[in-house]
C-alpha cells in the first residue's frame, strides 16, 4: 500500500483513537468482577443493598448507553461540523471521563462511578467518525486495508485494557485509567497535526437540530438496511454475551482474579487482532456465505464457553477471536459497497450503533439471568449468532434472486429500447416524407 506522509499519519492518528475508544470500554472488565463477586464488602458492591451481581450489570450497561448514543449522532455531528473538532472534543472529553472513573473508584462512589462510565462511552462513540474520515480521505485498496488496520485497532483495543489493568491494578485501582488519560491526551494532539482544518459543511444549524434530524437509525426505513440491522443485532449480542460475562464466568467456574482474567484475555485478543489484519489480505467468494459460517462459528465457540468446563471454555474464548476477526472483515466491506449511496458516515455509524444496542441488551437481560446463572447468559449469546448465521445464509439466497430479477429486467428494457428505436425512426421518417 503505497501511502503519502500525510495518509501515514491520518491512519495512524485514527488506529490510535479506536485503540484507545475500544481500550476505555474493556479497561474496567479485569477490575470489576473482583470488586463485585469476591464476596468482600465495599462502597461499590453495598450501594442501596442492591445484589452485587445486580450493580455490576449495571456498572457494565451505562459505558455501553453513552456508546451507543455517541455513535449515533456523534457522525452526523462531524459531517456538519467537521471531522476534526469532532475527534478533538471526544478524545479530551474520554479522557476526562477516565479521569472521573478513577476518582470513583478510589472514593467506593458507586453513582459517581456509574455517571464517568457513561460520560466516557458517550466520547468514545467516535468509531464511526474515524472510519468516515478513512473513508473519505482515502479510496481504492488503500481505503481497504486502512479500514483493516482500523478494525485491528478496535480488536487490539480489547487486549490492550485489559493488559494495561493486569500490569498497573497492583499499584492502585485509579493507576490504569491515568495512564489511559496520557494516552488519549497523545492522540488527540496526533489528531491535531494528521486532520486539516475544514470549513464545516452546511448552512448554520444547531447541534440540537443536527442530532434529531440526522441520527444514523433513520437508515432503518430501508428494506435492505433493516434486514442487516436485525442480523447484526442478533450476531452482536451474541459477541457482547460473550465479551460482558465470560470474566464473570473465569471467576465462577475458574475463581480467576484481575491478573488471570487478563491473561485470558491477552490470549484472546492477540489471536483477533492477527487475524482481523490477515483477514483484510483474503478475499474472494460470497462475503455474506463468509459471514454466514463465521456467524455459525462465533454460536459455536460462545456455545462451548456456556456448556464447557474450565479448560474446554478457555481455549472457546481463546479462539472465539478468528470467527469474530473474518466475520467484520467479510460484512464491513460488502455493506460499505452495497450502501455507498447512503453515505459511508451514515452506514458505519449504524454498524457501531447495532453493535451498542447489542451491549445494552445484554448487559441488561444479562444482570437478571446471572442471578440464576451466567451460563445462561452465554447460551442466550450463543443461540443468537447462529440464528444470524442462518439468516444471513437465507438473506444471500433472496438478495440474489432479488439481483437476479432486476438484472433481466434492465436486459429486457435494453432489448426493447434497442427493437423500437430502429422503428420509431423509420416511423418518423416516413411520416417526414408525406407531411406536406
Amino acid at each position: 500500500m503505497n501511502k503519502s506522509p500525510q495518509h501515514t499519519l491520518l491512519i495512524a492518528a485514527a488506529c490510535l483513537l479506536a485503540l484507545l475508544s475500544t481500550v476505555g470500554t474493556s479497561l474496567p472488565y479485569p477490575i470489576l468482577p473482583p470488586l463485585f463477586a469476591s464476596g468482600v464488602e465495599n462502597g461499590l458492591n453495598g450501594f442501596l443493598g442492591l445484589p452485587p451481581k445486580l450493580l455490576f450489570g449495571i456498572a457494565l450497561t451505562v459505558n455501553p448507553v453513552g456508546l451507543l448514543i455517541g455513535a449515533t449522532l456523534l457522525g452526523p455531528v462531524s459531517d456538519r461540523y467537521g471531522r476534526r473538532p469532532v475527534l478533538l472534543a471526544t478524545a479530551f472529553g474520554a479522557a476526562a471521563g477516565h479521569a472521573v472513573t478513577a476518582l470513583a473508584l478510589v472514593a467506593e462512589s458507586y453513582p459517581l462511578f456509574i455517571v464517568a462510565r457513561f460520560a466516557t462511552g458517550l466520547m468514545e462513540g467516535n468509531g464511526a467518525v474515524a472510519r468516515a474520515l478513512l473513508a473519505e480521505k482515502l479510496a481504492g485498496p488503500e481505503r481497504v486495508k486502512a479500514l483493516s488496520w482500523l478494525n485491528g485497532a478496535f480488536h487490539l483495543g480489547w487486549l490492550a485494557g485489559p493488559l494495561l489493568a493486569g500490569l498497573t491494578v497492583g499499584f492502585g485501582l485509579a493507576v490504569p485509567f491515568l495512564v489511559a488519560i496520557g494516552a488519549l491526551v497523545l492522540a488527540g494532539l496526533l489528531v491535531m497535526a494528521a486532520v486539516p482544518r475544514q470549513p464545516s459543511g452546511g448552512a448554520a444549524t444547531s447541534l440540537l437540530q443536527v442530532a434529531r434530524d440526522n441520527h444514523v437509525l433513520h437508515l432503518l426505513r430501508h428494506p435492505e438496511l433493516r434486514t442487516l440491522f436485525i442480523i447484526q443485532l442478533a450476531c452482536c449480542s451474541g459477541v457482547t454475551a460473550f465479551y460482558d460475562f465470560f470474566p464473570l464466568w473465569l471467576v465462577e467456574v475458574g475463581g480467576f482474579g484481575t491478573q488471570r482474567i487478563a491473561i485470558v484475555n491477552t490470549l484472546l485478543c492477540g489471536v483477533m487482532t492477527a487475524a482481523a489484519i490477515a483477514a483484510g489480505r483474503v478475499g474472494g467468494g460470497d462475503p455474506l456465505r463468509r459471514a454466514g459460517w463465521f456467524a455459525c462459528a462465533i454460536g459455536a465457540a460462545v456455545a462451548c464457553v456456556a456448556g464447557g468446563g474450565l479448560w474446554l471454555g478457555i481455549g472457546a474464548i481463546v479462539l472465539f477471536g478468528i470467527p469474530n476477526a473474518f466475520y467484520n472483515a467479510a460484512v464491513q466491506p460488502w455493506a460499505a459497497e452495497r450502501f455507498a449511496a447512503h453515505g459511508q458516515g451514515a452506514v458505519m455509524g449504524m454498524l457501531s450503533t447495532t453493535f451498542c444496542l447489542a451491549s445494552i441488551a445484554t448487559a441488561l437481560a444479562g444482570s437478571v439471568l446471572v442471578l440464576v446463572d451466567t451460563r445462561l447468559v452465554l447460551a442466550a449469546g450463543a443461540a443468537l449468532s447462529l440464528w444470524a448465521g442462518w439468516r444471513l445464509h437465507r438473506w444471500r439466497a433472496q438478495l440474489a434472486h432479488a439481483d437476479r430479477a432486476v438484472s433481466r429486467n434492465e436486459i429486457s428494457n435494453a432489448t426493447t429500447t434497442a427493437t423500437t428505436t430502429p422503428t420509431m425512426i423509420a416511423t418518423m421518417s416516413a411520416t417526414d416524407r408525406t407531411t406536406p
